[in-house]
This record gives structure tokens, C-alpha cells and sequence, in this order.
């Protein structure tokens, strides 16, 4: 964990957030600027910064929650988007490997 992350302290329960899902190596919360009706962080528990330093393994557990999330959503039906920004230059605001899940209107190319 980094103590100065904030999405550690979301895990480690120190800031609110609306948890959708939960388990021992993956939280998914509810975004607090979503950017479409549905937009969705799902995050590993353990801290890295983003894909560069993640596993497969990681890797593997963060799209299987994605399908599972986009299918109790049911979201799978009409369409979402996964998205993952890599580096500052990326547009990555918090250096804490997320996946965005947007959904529940049509999504334009230029959005986010």
C-alpha cells in the first residue's frame, strides 16, 4: 500500500466510497466524476501504478471482475467501454492501476 494513494485509502476503508463489488485481490467503486451514467473504477488491491508494473496475474483478475461487473450491471447487452490511461501523459490523474467501465449511453470516440 501507499499511504498517500487514494485509492489505497479507499481500500483500506480511510475515504468513502460506493463499492459495487469487492473481493480479496479486487475493489470496483462507483466514480465520484462519472463521466457517463455508468462509470465504474475497478482497481487491485495491491498498489502499482499502472499496467508497466502489473502482472499477469493482476492483469487476468481485473478483466475477469470486468466481464462479471459489466454482466451483473447488465451492461454487457448494449455495449461499455474499458479504459486504462498509462503515465501522466495518458491523462493518468492518480498513479494507482485502474480500469474505467463506462456505460449506459452511446460513447463518443473523443470522451475521456
Amino acid at each position: 500500500m501507499d499511504e498517500n494513494c487514494i485509492f489505497c485509502k479507499i481500500i483500506n476503508r480511510e475515504l468513502p466510497s460506493s463499492i459495487v463489488y469487492e473481493d480479496e485481490n479486487v475493489l470496483v467503486f462507483k466514480n465520484i466524476e462519472p463521466q457517463a451514467p455508468i462509470h465504474l473504477l475497478v482497481i487491485p488491491k495491491k498498489h502499482m501504478r499502472n499496467v508497466l508494473e502489473a502482472d499477469e496475474e493482476t492483469i487476468s483478475k481485473l478483466f475477469i471482475v470486468t466481464n462479471k461487473i459489466a454482466k451483473e450491471q447488465g451492461i454487457d447487452k448494449d455495449g461499455f467501454r474499458v479504459l486504462t490511461n498509462c503515465g501522466k501523459n495518458a491523462g493518468q490523474t492518480i498513479d494507482h492501476l485502474h480500469f474505467h467501465i463506462l456505460a449506459g449511453t452511446k460513447l463518443e470516440e473523443k470522451m475521456i
